[in-house]
């Protein structure tokens, strides 16, 4: 599937209706999704075939679009049950329901003790998590290592640019390798009260995490 076909194709996913500050939410827009996905299938191979977790998958956009690139099967994370119900509602509009599927969970509390029944059970993790501003401070990081815990192949995410040195040396903490695919403007829109702009560029960084320990 070209990269136009798959952002028309993900145009039909419905975002949140009302997103949470406190969880950070904002919408992964189609064409950043279809950008992020095809690069991990044309460039790496890691999407076709394999098994992904989608981690914070929100309403399930990357799950989608994943199973839209033939991905074996697809597991979306996320602690909030409101968007949950939109990631179901999307995968029955889409016919996806038995490639797709979604548990609630706490990804802060993800540990190996904890989920062992989940670790390593998938070739590649996808994710674009909070950047840790306002209340989250560190959520970035507990996100990249439950990738890290997950994943038996390779991990991509977004990260605002300005902490990419911390990125490369938690990664390396985490047993990945950290490659920067490509430096990004990443076009915050207004989704909360207290935004004065209608929205904001932040350059970030999407970066393709290898695992380098089992």
């Amino acid at each position: 599937m070209k990269l136009r076909q798959l952002e028309i194709a993900l145009e039909d996913a419905k975002p949140f209706q009302e997103p949470k500050i406190q969880l950070e939410q904002y919408v992964t827009t189609p064409h950043l999704a279809a950008c992020l996905l095809h690069t991990a299938e044309t460039q790496f191979g890691d999407i076709c075939g394999k098994n992904v977790c989608d981690l914070g998958c929100g309403c399930g956009i990357l799950s989608i679009g994943s199973s839209l690139l033939g991905a074996n099967h697809c597991l979306g994370i996320d602690i909030d049950e409101d968007a949950l119900e939109i990631f179901q509602s999307n995968c029955e509009a889409y016919e996806l329901n038995n490639v797709v599927e979604c548990i609630q969970a706490d990804i802060a509390r993800f540990s190996p003790s904890r989920n062992m029944i989940l670790a390593k059970r998938f070739d590649t993790v996808l994710m674009n998590p909070p950047f840790g501003t306002k209340s989250n401070k560190g959520i970035d990081m507990e996100f990249l290592h439950a990738a890290s815990i997950l994943a038996s192949h390779a991990v991509y995410s977004l990260h605002k640019s300005s902490t990419r040195a911390h990125i490369v040396k938690k990664a390396n903490d985490f047993g990945m390798q950290a490659q920067v695919v490509a430096e990004m403007r990443y076009n915050l829109e207004s989704s909360y009260k207290f935004h004065k702009k209608k929205s904001k560029d932040i350059e970030v960084d999407f970066i393709r995490f290898t695992i380098t320990t089992g």
